[in-house]
C-alpha cells in the first residue's frame, strides 16, 4: 500500500462490476464504510440470480422479499451510483488509480422523467419471451425484469420493438403522460475515475439441451431448476400454482436429476457446482408445502449437503416431508406419448436396472462461466484458469492477478449465496486496505429535512397494504381489506400496492405522506425484521419522525398460517390492520441521541482468521486488541501442514504471526480470557485476565470479532488411542511429512467419524478434502501403496471436485457406505481387519491395512463460558449463531459484534480467511464513522414506582439496570438494547420501553375487542 500512496493521488471511489447479492453487499460496505461505488449492471435493473428465486432455505424465506430491501438501500444510497445495461470495455491504470471504460447500452426510456407507472407495458401490443422467467411465459416489448425493479425504469427491447423493426407504432409513447419515451436514446462510452475495481458479474446455468438423453425442450415436462423455480414463485408464470408445462395439470410425481452439466468431464464441467443438492432438496421442501400430494425424488451421486445446518435439513426433508433420495444416476428419459409422463431408467443401490414413471422431471443444472469470460478476463489483463474462471489463490480468494482489482462470487468458483455475500464483504475490505488513506475524499452525506412538529395535529393516519405478490394477494383480499381500512378512525389515505418495499411504491408513499399532510404511517405487509428500517427512512425522508410508524405483519401472521383460509384470513388481516391503526394514533416522536465511536476492535481468537482480521484492520489505521487463550498464536494452523492445494500453511502462518506481532497498530494478548463485556456498538468495554499472573486490563473497543475457531474431534470409535497404526487425518499428515509412505503396502481410511451421527448431526465439511490430500500424498510418495476410502458421501464441492478426480486417477479406491450398516473393524496385535458391504457386489468385502485413518471431524471451541459472558447465542453443536444465515453471515444479533471462521462453523482455511475479511468490512462501517446514532427504543423507570427490589437488575440479559445513590433503579439509554424484558418482569410496573407504552399495547387489545364487545 505504502508503495501505491507514495506514487499516486489515491481516488476514494470503487466500481463495482455486477449487482447481485455480493456486489450489492459490497457496495453498502464501501458506501457506510466512506468510499464512493459506482455500481455497474448488465441488465436494466440489479438484483441477480437471488431475484429469480422463489424461497431460500432453511428459513423459507421469500427470496424477493429478502433482497427487495437491499436493492432499494443501494439504490438510494447518495453514495452508489448506478450505471444499469452497462458493462466494462477496458480498464487502464494501476492499483488506486484506474479510468474504467464503460459503454452503457440505451434504455429508450429517460430515467429522469419516468414514473414507473407502468401504463406504457400495459399498452404495449408486442409479447415477447420473458428471459427471466426462463422461456415459461411472455413479456413486453417494454418491460421491467421484474415488479420490485430497481431502478424503476422501464426499458425498450430494442430488438423486439415493433416501431425498431417496422417503423411504426409508438404506442407507449402516446400513452406515457410523463414524457419519458426517447426513441433516439443512443449508446454512450464514458470513462470512469476509480481506486479499485471488484468484479463479481455472477454466471450462467448449464444448457442441457445438448444432452439428448434428458430430452429438454424436446419433453415438455422436463423443466430446468431455475424454470422450477419460477413456478414455485407466487410472483411467478403460474403465482406459484405448481402445474407442467405440458397440460397445465398439477405433477404428482416429480423427479430431481443431480449433477446435470456439473461433475461431468466427458459431456459438461468438470466441477461441482456447489449449490445444486440443496436447491433441489429446497424445491422439494417447497413443492410439498404447496401441494402435499406431491411425490418428490432426488436422483444423486453424492449429497453434499455440506454447509451449516444444512445436514439437518436434508434429513428433515426425508423424515417429515417424505422427499425420497436414490443414489443413482439416470441413463435415459423417454417420453410417453399420450400422457406426457417421463420414464426414467437408471441403476438401482444392488446393480439392478430399474424404470419409473414421473409427471414432472426437473434437471438440477449447475453454474458455468459465460462463454466470453476468458476473452473479457484477456481485455482486462487478469489471468484465467484453464475453465474459464477467475485465477485465484486459497490464501488470497478475492485477489485476481492484477493488483487492485479483486473477485467474488461465483466469478471466482460456484458457491452459495452466504459465501457470495462473504465475499463481496470481503474484497469490500481489500479495496478499503488499498484506498484507505482516500477514505472520505468523495463521498456525500445523506441529509433530511427537518422534522415536521405534528404536537396539537388531528390524526392523519395513512394505511399502505401490500399484495406482495401472491404470498398475501393470493390468499387475502387485499382490495377488501383497504377499504376496510379507509373506515377506521383517524385513518386519513389508504392504498395498495403489488410490492409496497418496491422502489416505485416508496416513491408513492412519500408522495402520498406530503400530499394528504398524513402524520402518522402504518404499513401492512411481511416482516418488521427485514422491512422496517426501509419504511422508517421514508417517513424521515419526509419530515416525520421515524417513530410515528407501525407495521401490521399479514403475511407471516396472517397469509402464510393461513393459506388454505382465505375468508378467514382476510377477515384476520382487517383485525391486524386495526390493531395497528390504533397503537398508532398513540405513537408520538422519539428522539435518538449521538455518541462518539471508539476507532479500536477486539479481536478474539489468534488463529489464521483472527489473525487475518486483525492485520486487515490495523492497516486500515484501526487499533487492534487481539487476545488468545493459549500461550501461541495459531490455533488449529499449528498442527496442519498443508493445503489441498499445495499451501505450506506452517511458512504461512509464520508470516502471518510475524505481521501481527510487529504491526503498530495490533496489542498480542496470549493467555488471556474474557471475564466481563459491558456496552453497545461502538462503545465496548472488555475486561480480561492475562498471563499466568492473571493481572487485569480493561480494553475499550468500538467492534467485537469472535474468531474462536474449532479443534479436531477425538476419536473413540475405531479403536483410535489404544493402536500405533490408528490416525486421526491431521495425525496421517504429519506422520506422512515426517516418514513418508514408502513403508505402506496398504491404507484405509473411514470418513465422517464423529460427524453426521445421532451425536453431532452435521457435517464437519474439511474431512473428505483432507482424506483425498492425504490420499493424494501417499500415492505421490509410493504410488504401489493401496488406498482405500469408505465414504457416506464425498463432500469435494467446487473445484475441490478435481482433486477427487484426481484421487480416482491415481489409484485411490472409494467404497460407499451407510449409516445402518458402517465399517466394521476387528484388531489383534496391531493386525486390522476392516470389513464394509459392497453395495455393487452385494457382499461383504474385507481389507487388512497396514494403517487405519480416522477423519476425524471439527469441534467447535469450548465457548459455554464466553458466549455467556458476552451474552451471544450459539447453536447445540456449539457454533456461535449469525443473525441472519443468507444475508448477515458474519454479523452477530449483537451490533457491532462480529463472527467468522470455524467459530462460525466448520469450513476450509480459504473460506475462514474469505469471513475474517467480511467480519472486517462490517466492522469497518462502524469504526469509521466519528459517532452513531443510538436508537430510541430504551427502557425507562419510574423512579417514584421504584421498590429497588432487583427484578429488572436479574431479568436484563444485557446487564443494564443498576441500583442508583438514590436507592432506586436506573436505566442507561446508552446500554440498553430495547428488549423490554425488564418492563415486563417489573412487579411495580415502573419501567416502560419508548414506543412500546403501556397506553399504545393497550390501545391496540382495545381495538382487537372492537369487533367483541
Amino acid at each position: 500500500m505504502k508503495e501505491i500512496t507514495n506514487n499516486i493521488d489515491q481516488k476514494g471511489s470503487v466500481l463495482i462490476l455486477g449487482a447481485g447479492v455480493g456486489g450489492m453487499q459490497a457496495a453498502l460496505d464501501l458506501a457506510n464504510g466512506g468510499f464512493k461505488v459506482h455500481l455497474v449492471q448488465k441488465d436494466s435493473a440489479i438484483g441477480g440470480t437471488m431475484s429469480m428465486l422463489d424461497k431460500t432455505f432453511p428459513t423459507g424465506d421469500c427470496a424477493m422479499c429478502m433482497i427487495s430491501p437491499r436493492m432499494v438501500e443501494v439504490g438510494g444510497n447518495p453514495n452508489i451510483e448506478l450505471h444499469t445495461l452497462s458493462e466494462i470495455t477496458e480498464i487502464n491504470g494501476e492499483a488506486g488509480d484506474f479510468t474504467v471504460s464503460i459503454r452503457q447500452q440505451p434504455r429508450f426510456v429517460d430515467p429522469e422523467k419516468c414514473t414507473g407507472c407502468g401504463i406504457c407495458e400495459e399498452k404495449c401490443p408486442k409479447w415477447v419471451t420473458s428471459e427471466f422467467e426462463h422461456e415459461l411465459t411472455k413479456r413486453k416489448a417494454i418491460y421491467s425484469i421484474i415488479p420490485q425493479a430497481v431502478p424503476n425504469t422501464k426499458v425498450i427491447d430494442q430488438e423486439n420493438c415493433t416501431y425498431f423493426k417496422r417503423g411504426k407504432c409508438r404506442v407507449c409513447e402516446k400513452y406515457c403522460d410523463a414524457d419519458a419515451i426517447d426513441f433516439s436514446d443512443t449508446e454512450k462510452n464514458y470513462g470512469l475515475n476509480v481506486g479499485s475495481v471488484i468484479l463479481s458479474p455472477g454466471l450462467s446455468t448449464y444448457n442441457p439441451e445438448s444432452r439428448q438423453e434428458f430430452g429438454y425442450k424436446r419433453w415438455k415436462n422436463v423443466i430446468t431448476s431455475i424454470q422450477f423455480e419460477r413456478i414455485l414463485s407466487a410472483s411467478g408464470p403460474y403465482q406459484g400454482e405448481i402445474v407442467r408445462p405440458s397440460d397445465n395439470s398439477h405433477p404428482q410425481k416429480i423427479a430431481w436429476i443431480q449433477c446435470v452439466g456439473s461433475r461431468d468431464s466427458h459431456n459438461a464441467n468438470p466441477w461441482c457446482s456447489s449449490v445444486c443438492c440443496m436447491y433441489a432438496t429446497k424445491q422439494a421442501i417447497v413443492a410439498k408445502e404447496h401441494d402435499e400430494n406431491i411425490q418428490p425424488s432426488i436422483f444423486y451421486i453424492d449429497m453434499r449437503s455440506f454447509g451449516k445446518d444444512f445436514d439437518k435439513y436434508v434429513e428433515q426433508a426425508k423424515n417429515v416431508h417424505n422427499v425420497n433420495y436414490k443414489r443413482s444416476m439416470i441413463s435415459a428419459i423417454e417420453e410417453e406419448a399420450d400422457t406426457g409422463n417421463l420414464n426414467l431408467r437408471y441403476i438401482g443401490e444392488k446393480g439392478e436396472t430399474l424404470d419409473e414413471t414421473f409427471d414432472l422431471v426437473v434437471l438440477s443444472v449447475g453454474l458455468e462461466p459465460d462463454t466470453d469470460t476468458t476473452q473479457f478476463f484477456q481485455s482486462l489483463g487478469i489471468e484465467a484458469k484453464a475453465d474459464g474462471f477467475a485465477s485465484t489463490s486459497a490464501m488470497n480468494p478475492v485477489e485476481t492477478s492484477r493488483k487492485g482489482i479483486f473477485v467474488i462470487g461465483t466469478y471466482q468458483q460456484p458457491k452459495d449465496i452466504p459465501e457470495t455475500v462473504v465475499q463481496g464483504s470481503a474484497s469490500a475490505a481489500k479495496a478499503m486496505s488499498l484506498l484507505n488513506e482516500a477514505r472520505g475524499s468523495e463521498i456525500v452525506t445523506k441529509e433530511y429535512p427537518s422534522q415536521t412538529d405534528i404536537e396539537g395535529d388531528e390524526l392523519r393516519i395513512g394505511v399502505f397494504v401490500c399484495s406482495c405478490g401472491k404470498n398475501i394477494g393470493g390468499v387475502v383480499d387485499v382490495s377488501d381489506v383497504e377499504e376496510y381500512a379507509a373506515t377506521l378512525s383517524g385513518v386519513a389515505y389508504t392504498t395498495w400496492n403489488l410490492f409496497s418495499c418496491s422502489e416505485d411504491a416508496l416513491t408513492q408513499m412519500k408522495k402520498a405522506i406530503s400530499e394528504h399532510k398524513l402524520n402518522r404511517v402504518v404499513v401492512a405487509s411481511c416482516s418488521p425484521q427485514t422491512h422496517q428500517p426501509l419504511f422508517m427512512e421514508a417517513l424521515e425522508a419526509c419530515g416525520l419522525n421515524k417513530y410515528l410508524f407501525e407495521m401490521a405483519n399479514i403475511r407471516n401472521l396472517n397469509s402464510w398460517v393461513h393459506g388454505n383460509a382465505p375468508q378467514n384470513a382476510t377477515s384476520k388481516a382487517k383485525d391486524l390492520i386495526r390493531m395497528a391503526v390504533g397503537r398508532a394514533s398513540q405513537l408520538f416522536p422519539l428522539y435518538e441521541k449521538q455518541i462518539p465511536v471508539i476507532p479500536k476492535a477486539l479481536v478474539v481468537g489468534g488463529g489464521i482468521s483472527g489473525l487475518t482480521a486483525s492485520i486487515s484492520l490495523a492497516d486500515q489505521g484501526h487499533e487492534v486488541y487481539l487476545i488468545e487463550r493459549e500461550a501461541e498464536l495459531g490455533g488449529l494452523a499449528r498442527r496442519l501442514k498443508k493445503t489441498i492445494e499445495g499451501v505450506d500453511l506452517q511458512d504461512y502462518l509464520q508470516e502471518l504471526i510475524k505481521k501481527v506481532t510487529g504491526h503498530p497498530n495490533i496489542q498480542v494478548f496470549t493467555q488471556a480470557m474474557i471475564v466481563g463485556f459491558t456496552g453497545f456498538k461502538g462503545n465496548f468495554s472488555t475486561e480480561i485476565l492475562v498471563g499466568p499472573a492473571m493481572y487485569s486490563r480493561k480494553l475499550e473497543h468500538g467492534a467485537t470479532i469472535i474468531a474462536t475457531g474449532a479443534n479436531e474431534y477425538t476419536p473413540h470409535e475405531y479403536s483410535y488411542g489404544q493402536s500405533d497404526n490408528v490416525f486421526t487425518q491431521i495425525e496421517l499428515e504429519s506422520r506422512l511429512e515426517d516418514k513418508g509412505s514408502s513403508d505402506l503396502n496398504n491404507v484405509v481410511m473411514i470418513q465422517c467419524i464423529g460427524s453426521r451421527n445421532e451425536e453431532y448431526p452435521v457435517c464437519s465439511r474439511v474431512c473428505c478434502q483432507t482424506a483425498i490430500k492425504n490420499a493424494l500424498t501417499i500415492k505421490r510418495q509410493h504410488p504401489n501403496t493401496e488406498v482405500h476410502v469408505l465414504y457416506r458421501d464425498i463432500r469435494t464441492y467446487g473445484f475441490s471436485e478435481y482433486y477427487y478426480a484426481q484421487a480416482r486417477e491415481a489409484g485411490v479406491r472409494f467404497h460407499p457406505f451407510t449409516p445402518d450398516n458402517p465399517p466394521r473393524v476387528e484388531t489383534s496385535e496391531n493386525q486390522f481387519n476392516v470389513f464394509f458391504e459392497d453395495q455393487l457386489l452385494n457382499r461383504t468385502v474385507q481389507l487388512d491395512p497396514d494403517l487405519l485413518a480416522l477423519s476425524a471431524g471439527l469441534r467447535a471451541e469450548d465457548t459455554e463460558e464466553l458466549s455467556s459472558i458476552l451474552k451471544l447465542a450459539r447453536n447445540v453443536e456449539g457454533y456461535f449463531l449469525e443473525a441472519h444465515v443468507k444475508l448477515r453471515p458474519v454479523d452477530m444479533p449483537t451490533d457491532g459484534v462480529f463472527v467468522c471462521g470455524t467459530a462460525h462453523s466448520p469450513m476450509l482455511i480459504s473460506e475462514s480467511i474469505s469471513q475474517a475479511l467480511a467480519a472486517v468490512s462490517r466492522a469497518n462501517a462502524i469504526l469509521s464513522q466519528p459517532y452513531l446514532t443510538l436508537s430510541a427504543v430504551t427502557a425507562k423507570v419510574n423512579q417514584e414506582k421504584c421498590t429497588a427490589c432487583l427484578v429488572c437488575v436479574r431479568a436484563c440479559p444485557y446487564g443494564v439496570p443498576y441500583i442508583n445513590e438514590d436507592g432506586v433503579s436506573e436505566i442507561d439509554p446508552a446500554l440498553c438494547q430495547g428488549c423490554g424484558i425488564c418492563a415486563a418482569e417489573c412487579p411495580a410496573k415502573a419501567i416502560e420501553l419508548n414506543w412500546y407504552e403501556d397506553t399504545q399495547i393497550m390501545s391496540q387489545i382495545d381495538s382487537l375487542l372492537e369487533d367483541f364487545l
